[in-house]
């Protein structure tokens, strides 16, 4: 077993979006960078596993359901047939581009990669042992803990985990066949997304929620039209059912589940049950405990408004902290501590990080939710436009949802902005942007949009919210 030693200014373990984004930024700033990393390959859970993968096979499910469903309706005459290795083929090659493209990078601002399992020693020294046991010791000014999150499973319920039956995300990206029936627990992003791939592709899916509503966070009345929208698509839906048991069957696994508020059991057996209870922080085997760093009720890293950790020289970002889970708001935070490492003064917005759900048609919000200026007291107006009224949508076949504003009432900044519909998760953008310097709905109104297109039913929105819409 040997053991060596290097001096960085900064040491990142983890080279998820956040990782990696922190590290290309203080590299680009001029700091000695190392990146640890157990996997074979950079990216983290998003590019190997998560992001990139099931946007790859998303994207490809949803060519495959429109050329079953919509292409004759344009005067397209095919007969689709199901390549699933193929399918499978296109997103292993799009996270290998990937990943790939994060090791060039890496490389480009002369940021030293280390293979293996991070451990803090204590401030200023981190341990990496290899998979055949050789340990070498990174020595550094500052260490940032970005080792992001894993599958939450199920609270208090010992769930047997298996490739092909009983899978988590991880698995559910790359079934080796579509299965007939699909139950998903969890009605969240993840959910709904992996249950939306094999539902395109041939699945009947049931998913199972606690909640008494899908996409717990956002807004009621999304979520509620969402819904609606997928029922159209043949999703079945269990609402407000409490999961007390998942197991193996002759065919597959079963899940059992009881109204949530009280009641009578029911139990639902298909060939693959797809777990999706969302994610929580990965601290496991970093040594935090023995360098002294705290923890939160929830198992998050502690930081204060700078991503610093209660011990110097230690910062903590991305899924690890306290915040959403998403891979931007890891990057965003990763760009602001490389900043401030370099004695410049990042920051980030909290109240402008934008969540998509990439299903079909697509689901984004950023800011407020009704629900959420309701029990704030604030006085608000709402501005929607639908995309049945939107030519661009019509001539697609993409008329499914509509856009929401919601603008304070008296100085009309807007507060909140929500879409469903076709191509939401690059819309929202302009509203992120409008949102991050304040502006209110009469500014995107006024600001002439090109015709047609999508995004005129974010402008018609906007008059919505301040005087009335043109075109309904």
């Amino acid at each position: 077993m040997s053991e060596t030693a290097s001096s960085f200014d900064l040491v990142v373990i983890g080279s998820g979006p956040g990782g990696y984004v922190c590290a290309i930024k203080a590299a680009q700033l001029g700091l000695r960078v190392a990146v640890v990393e157990k996997r074979s390959t950079f990216g983290g859970t998003c590019l190997n596993i998560g992001c990139i993968p099931s946007k790859a096979l998303l994207h490809a499910s949803e060519m495959y359901a429109e050329a079953n469903h919509s292409f004759a309706e344009l005067g397209i005459k095919v007969a689709p047939e199901l390549d699933l290795p193929t399918m499978l083929g296109h997103k292993d090659k799009t996270v290998k581009a990937n990943v790939d493209g994060v090791a060039f990078l890496f490389r480009k601002n002369k940021i030293t990669p280390v293979t293996g399992t991070g451990r803090i020693v204590r401030a200023g020294e981190v341990e990496v042992t290899a998979e055949d046991g050789a340990k070498q010791t990174l020595r550094t000014k500052s260490i940032v803990i970005a080792t992001g999150s894993a599958v939450a499973g199920i609270p208090g319920l010992d769930v047997p985990l298996a490739e092909t039956t009983i899978v988590s995300s991880d698995n559910a990206i790359a079934l080796q066949k579509v299965p007939a029936t699909m139950v998903v627990v969890g009605g969240g992003v993840i959910g709904l997304e992996l249950g939306s791939v094999w539902s395109r592709l041939g699945a009947r899916v049931t998913v199972v929620e606690y909640l008494d509503k899908i996409l717990g966070p956002m807004d009621g009345e999304v979520s509620s039209q969402f819904q609606k929208i997928l029922v159209k698509q043949g999703f079945h839906f269990k609402l407000g059912a409490k999961v007390t048991a998942i197991a193996k069957t002759g065919s597959g696994a079963s899940v059992t589940f009881e109204p949530a508020k009280g009641g009578a059991p029911e139990t639902l057996e298909a060939e693959v049950v797809l777990v999706a209870t969302g994610r929580k922080p990965f601290t496991a085997g970093l040594g935090l405990e023995e360098a002294g760093v705290a923890l939160d009720r929830a198992g998050r890293v502690e930081i204060d408004a700078h991503y610093r950790t209660n011990v110097e020289g230690i910062y903590a970002i991305g899924d690890v902290v306290k915040g959403p889970m998403l891979a931007h708001k890891a990057e965003d935070e990763g760009i602001a501590l490389a900043e401030q490492l370099a004695g410049q003064a990042g920051h980030v917005n909290y109240g402008v990080i934008p969540s998509v759900v990439y299903t079909s048609p697509e689901v984004a919000s950023v800011g407020h939710t009704e629900e959420e200026l309701k029990s704030k007291g604030v006085e608000y107006r709402v501005g929607k436009f639908p995309f049945t009224a939107n030519g661009r949508g019509r001539a697609m076949l993409h008329t499914d949802g509509f856009v929401k504003f919601l603008a304070d009432a008296k100085t009309d900044r807007v507060l909140g902005v929500h879409i469903v519909g076709h191509s939401a998760g690059d819309m929202i953008a302009e509203a992120s942007v409008l949102m991050e310097f304040g502006g209110s709905s009469e500014d995107l109104a006024r600001t002439c949009h090109a015709h047609p297109t999508l995004s005129e039913a974010v402008r018609e929105a906007a008059f919505a919210a301040f005087a009335k819409p043109i075109h309904v």
